[in-house]
């Protein structure tokens, strides 16, 4: 009779437990699912200006409280927008991040407002040994002949190699816009971000002179003006003063004046007649 009472007793026990389980795990379900909100993410690599479709984007539970402003809880409304940045797999998509409705795909989908892209030709050395990837930011330095003005029979041209744009945009190297920038890519093209007066200047550097890129920081802002460099500055020496003309000497001209009026008085002496001045 003992035995039955706490076999019983047990199986109570047990059912109870199994109850308490069960309603504990729903309330933690229920309670989790208030807390959790779906956010389209990344399924792939994404890389910029390439236009998104439902293969590229999945939903995950992120937590309702951390959600990232401009985060998307719908996939569907991503289908067909463009990349403007680049994202990882798992990275939340955010409208920061997108091209404007109806831009179609490629690099011209990533150019900024009132910007324009141009390319330049560059090699191992110009390029920076394949450094200058996209994403990056560079100067541009062009290496010219700068006159000098002055005689025409002196040497007018001096070699001068000046900083002539500060920060731009590398937008892709060759034909890819894709920003690793683990591998250094060695290519004989740049496309640049420039503004179109900035345009101008670069196509003028470059038909009067050879240029290269200097790679910088791409969080140092700073502006710093140059003059540029010459053979006399980079040897530190003082340019040759031409030569000045030799000086004719001036010969005085004299201008003969009239000669002055005086008094005249007729003298009659006889049958003849005489003027005297004095």
């Amino acid at each position: 009779m003992k035995n039955i009472r706490a076999l019983v007793m047990l199986l109570v026990a047990a059912v109870a437990g199994l109850a308490a389980v069960a309603m504990a795990s729903r309330w933690l379900m229920d309670r989790s699912s208030g807390m959790t909100a779906k956010v389209a993410v990344a399924a792939i690599d994404i890389n910029l200006g390439q236009r998104l479709n439902p293969e590229f984007i999945k939903m995950v539970d992120w937590p309702s409280g951390s959600v990232p402003p401009g985060a998307f809880t719908d996939g569907q409304t991503l289908d067909g927008r463009v990349m403007k940045n680049s994202v990882l797999r798992g990275e939340p998509i955010l409208e920061g991040k997108l091209s404007p409705v109806g831009t179609m795909g490629g690099l011209s989908a990533v150019i900024g407002e009132g910007r324009r892209a141009i390319t330049v030709r560059v090699n191992d050395v110009i390029g920076v040994a394949g450094f200058a990837l996209p994403g990056n930011y560079v100067d541009i330095i062009v290496s010219t002949q700068q006159d000098k003005g002055g005689d025409k029979s002196a040497n007018k041209d001096e070699s001068i190699s000046k900083i002539v744009l500060e920060k731009i945009l590398v937008l892709a190297v060759a034909q890819e816009v894709g920003r690793d920038e683990t591998k250094p890519k060695v290519v004989n093209a740049v496309t640049l971000e420039v503004t179109p007066e900035q345009a101008e200047k670069l196509d003028l550097a470059r038909s009067v002179g050879t240029l290269s890129l200097v790679l910088r920081n791409q969080v140092d802002t700073a502006t710093l003006p140059t003059s540029g460099a010459t053979k006399f500055t980079l040897l530190g020496t003082q340019a040759p003063v031409a030569a000045s003309a030799p000086v004719r000497p001036v010969r005085a001209h004299y201008a003969a004046h009239p000669a002055s009026p005086r008094d005249c008085i007729g003298v009659l002496s006889g049958v003849l007649g005489s003027v005297e001045c004095f």
